[in-house]
């Protein structure tokens, strides 16, 4: 996914939160498909419980855009993983504008094979990979041991080719806008979840 700036730009619009209204330049580049506005303000609806002071990780960031709306609306962090070099410093340089450089870790590969870099459990997942690519089973399968039920997983796709989730995750909301698919997942409840789940409820305050 090579960005190829001498073939023009695009732009980017933070559509809530603190830095609401603000607009970015991004390079051009083959496979760049930044979530439309009106998916993002679904998405940001769906997100809102969760949002303040969530850890999240943008896995396909592209543009950046879901990862800097998550920290508009109030998130604490947000890793950026992009593997093209140009896109990747236009993260970078976005934060910078913003003075979010603190809150933020932009990491340049590939997901998930940079997954052991991302040092804690994120509680809030974007997965908006090329569509062409196939990227979703194994990213899910690649997240699975890091998340907990209360975990969050936002998943973009065709419209027309939805994935098949496996057992251990669990549909909380779906929707189309045009030819995109979005839903919002969760990991299953393990046994080993219930367990420790029910021990904490037995601990006496």
């Amino acid at each position: 996914m090579k960005a190829k700036p001498r073939r023009g730009s695009t732009g980017l619009r933070i559509i809530g939160g603190e830095w609401r209204g603000r607009r970015f330049e991004v390079a051009d580049a083959p496979d760049l498909r930044p979530t439309p506005d009106r998916v993002r303000e679904t998405l940001f609806n769906w997100l809102a419980p969760w949002l303040p002071g969530a850890y999240c990780l943008d896995a396909f960031a592209g543009t950046g855009a879901l990862g800097l709306e998550a920290l508009s609306r109030g998130a604490a962090h947000c890793v950026f993983v992009e593997p093209d070099p140009v896109l990747a410093r236009g993260i970078t340089g976005r934060l910078r504008a913003l003075n979010a450089d603190a809150r933020a870790t932009v990491i340049q590969g590939r997901w998930p094979e940079v997954a052991a870099r991302v040092d804690r459990p994120p509680e809030l997942v974007f997965l908006d990979p090329p569509f062409q690519q196939a990227l979703l089973p194994s990213s899910l399968t690649a997240l699975a041991p890091l998340l907990g039920p209360s975990h969050r997983v936002y998943l973009e796709y065709p419209a027309d080719q939805p994935p098949a989730l496996s057992g251990e995750w669990q549909s909380l909301r779906e929707k189309k806008a045009g030819r995109v698919g979005y839903a919002l997942i969760a990991r299953q409840p393990t046994k080993t979840d219930r367990r420790a789940a029910a021990e904490n409820d037995s601990i006496e305050p």
